[in-house]
């Protein structure tokens, strides 16, 4: 109603500051960020992705033949690293998880032990993000652990969300660790037109929220994966969505505060 009251006051009355700050709302540009996983890992669309020009984040496994290459070309091309942290799952193959990964069973000097053994293993990494762990993400004690060491590291969180049970926003929020939340995958199905039609869902959160996440991956869909993402830039220029690293999506006094050693 306040919005009709207002067109009816004639137009010289209106004050020049309200119509500045609509002008400034319309123009606004969004942000959304792509993390892509398994780096290290997968090998289908890791060039795509590394050599192409939209600015993903690079989630990179740790422990693995190829992580410190990828961190590393990841980081020359201009792209923001983080650690692909393996954890334990409800349900899914351990050869799934990679070398040392974060179980349940591990004592709190072996799950802080592999963390930062983990951060060690990826160069130019700046943020940790969870590979799996429906499990581990539940257990209080070890997200405690994990979210420490990023506190020690200046990291950041990057919760995948793969369980609603998390505890990864509790204990980042008591810490002062700053916290991402993924919004979309994208590659549930190997399918280019699913993940269009994924990135299409991104663009609407992001319009809505002010920002959005989406997660893609590296290796058996990151052909597709990139194929989606990549055909789905003209849409995103035209709803003046722009992806950004993920840290980007944090105030920039916290950035400075928060990720600068």
């Amino acid at each position: 109603m306040k919005k009709f009251a207002l067109l009816l006051i004639p137009l010289l009355l209106v004050p020049h500051h309200i119509n500045a700050i609509e002008n400034q709302k319309d123009t606004k540009q969004l942000k959304a960020a792509i993390i892509i996983d398994d780096f290290g890992g997968g090998t289908g669309g890791v060039r795509d992705f590394l050599e192409g020009d939209i600015p993903i984040t690079a989630a990179v496994m740790p422990f693995t033949e190829n992580s410190k290459a990828h961190a590393e070309w990841a980081h020359k091309n201009g792209f923001e690293v983080m650690v692909h942290l393996p954890m334990e799952p409800k349900r899914g193959k351990k050869s799934w998880l990679g070398p040392k990964p974060i179980t349940v069973d591990l004592s709190p000097e072996e799950i802080r032990d592999r963390v930062k053994k983990a951060i060690n293993s990826v160069p130019y990494a700046v943020g940790i993000n969870n590979h799996m762990g429906s499990k581990a993400v539940e257990d209080e004690k070890i997200v405690r652990i994990i979210v420490e060491v990023a506190k020690e590291k200046n990291f950041y969180i990057f919760d995948s969300r793969t369980s609603p049970e998390t505890k990864f926003p509790k204990v980042a929020r008591e810490l002062g660790v700053p916290l991402l939340q993924r919004d979309v995958f994208l590659d549930d199905i190997s399918s280019s037109s699913f993940v269009r039609k994924q990135m299409l869902r991104l663009a609407k959160v992001t319009e809505f929220n002010g920002q959005g996440i989406a997660i893609g991956h590296v290796g058996v869909t990151g052909k597709v994966c990139s194929l989606g993402i990549f055909h789905s830039m003209d849409e995103f220029q035209k709803r003046n969505i722009k992806i950004v690293p993920a840290s980007k999506l944090f105030n920039e006094t916290l950035i400075e505060k928060q990720l600068v050693p």
